[in-house]
């Protein structure tokens, strides 16, 4: 019998599966558990924008508070790797045991070098294939200067302005002949030959069946529960060939069908999930975090709607530029237009919104959330703007909090270094 669950039951089985159901731990945070929480989330989407963390920090941050981003660099860095760079969703650090089976089902041909001249597309990978191999790692720009290459850089879609070397890596790239040994403090990537970040038996492709399998089936233990359509986005595979998948993984007794009240959906979870009986997290969601992946879902878990607003013009943004929603205990209850102004040393909260029905203790949490951060990435003070319908009340929750966190006498003073009241203070620059 189809076993059949109220949506709260849903929404904390998703929670658990994804780390943000529990209170955070308490005392330092080691390199195991972010270890941990890797392993758990399968994967962490990499983007470049830094409003207010490069975004393959924050969902750490989010399920363990103020810990070392270094030990990130470590678990890419050092041997054995715990995570590389790959394709999946989107640009990603991934758990290297999935990256055979990526290299199966990754086809991005709109990325690299598809579009060469093949003689042209050869003899540069060949050149660049003999300088990895007898060099250290390198960027694209030490490459080009490496192979003595001068050809000026074409702008071209999404506004990349690669030239022909950096094309051709990152045609390498998607092959897995080439990977990722690190980044730059520029968040250049440094490449290098696959085989010195994996072994060679993890580069060579399985039974294609089998891989999706093993990709779905991590998946829907990232999710807990989902549909067809949630475990093939998490590593974007076709979904076609995902709901075949998903029913090989039913017979096999790792997704159990199940009904969710109010969804019309066919809906799987995982054997491993786990139902806590309450949610207790409290986190602030990167607009990149796995959570919020799947918008569909995303509002039919939570009711909460949710666009990225980047690359909408800034007069008709409804919420602001880099809003992070804000999850407490089982339910997304407001959502924050966040900036680190790190020349100021100031965390802006540029706009606050709560959610219909949030709990009284919205802001009050909100502002100690917004502490935490603050703490972690090495400001100073908060700053609440007075844009959005919680932004008053998050204001005095701030301020409440007394030395916990400083801020400014008035809209343009300086920093004083000392504790302060936390103002609502007008937009300035």
């Amino acid at each position: 019998m189809t076993a059949s669950l109220s949506l709260f039951q849903a929404r904390r089985i998703a929670l658990a599966a994804q780390g943000l159901a529990k209170v955070r731990p308490a005392g330092p945070v080691t390199a195991r558990a972010v270890g941990r929480t890797f392993a758990q989330l399968q994967l962490v989407q990499i983007d470049s924008v830094n409003v207010v963390a490069r975004s393959h920090y924050l969902p750490f941050f989010s399920r363990l508070g103020n810990y070392d981003p270094t030990i990130l660099h470590a678990m890419a860095a050092r041997k054995p790797r715990k995570m590389m760079e790959y394709w999946a969703h989107e640009a990603s650090f991934i758990r290297p045991e999935h990256f055979q089976d990526l290299l199966v089902w990754q086809r991005r041909a709109w990325v690299g070098a598809h579009h060469l001249e093949p003689l042209v597309r050869q003899e540069m990978e060949d050149r660049i294939i003999a300088a990895l191999t007898a060099g250290r790692p390198m960027t694209a720009s030490e490459l080009t200067a490496e192979l003595g290459h001068n050809e000026e850089a074409g702008r071209g879609n999404w506004g990349w302005n690669w030239n022909i070397v950096k094309r051709v890596l990152e045609h390498l790239f998607e092959q897995g002949r080439v990977s990722a040994a690190s980044r730059t403090p520029q968040f250049e990537r440094k490449y290098t030959l696959t085989s010195r970040v994996v072994p060679v038996e993890a580069q060579s492709g399985g039974d294609a069946e089998e891989s999706l399998d093993r990709l779905l089936d991590a998946a829907a233990q990232a999710h807990g529960i989902g549909t067809v359509r949630c475990f093939s986005d998490y590593f974007r595979t076709p979904l076609k060939a995902g709901r075949d998948s998903v029913q090989r993984l039913v017979r096999a007794g790792r997704l159990q069908p199940v009904t969710v009240r109010g969804w019309d959906r066919e809906t799987y979870k995982h054997v491993n999930a786990k139902m806590p009986r309450k949610a207790e997290g409290r986190a602030l969601l990167s607009p990149f975090d796995s959570l919020v992946f799947e918008r569909r879902r995303l509002e039919e878990l939570f009711g909460f709607h949710y666009r990225i607003e980047i690359y909408t013009p800034a007069a008709k943004r409804q919420f602001g530029y880099y809003v992070l929603p804000f999850l407490l205990r089982d339910a997304i209850v407001a959502r924050v237009d966040l900036k680190a102004d790190r020349a100021a040393g100031r965390l802006l909260v540029r706009s606050a919104f709560g959610e219909i029905g949030a709990p009284a203790d919205t802001a009050v949490e909100l502002a100690a959330e917004l502490d935490l951060m603050a703490v972690w990435l090495g400001l100073r003070e908060v700053v609440v703007w007075p844009v959005g319908d919680l932004a008053d009340a998050l204001s005095g929750a701030v301020a409440a909090r007394g030395d916990g966190v400083r801020g400014l006498l008035a809209p343009g003073s300086p920093l004083t270094g000392e504790p302060g009241n936390v103002a609502l203070v007008s937009p300035v620059d």
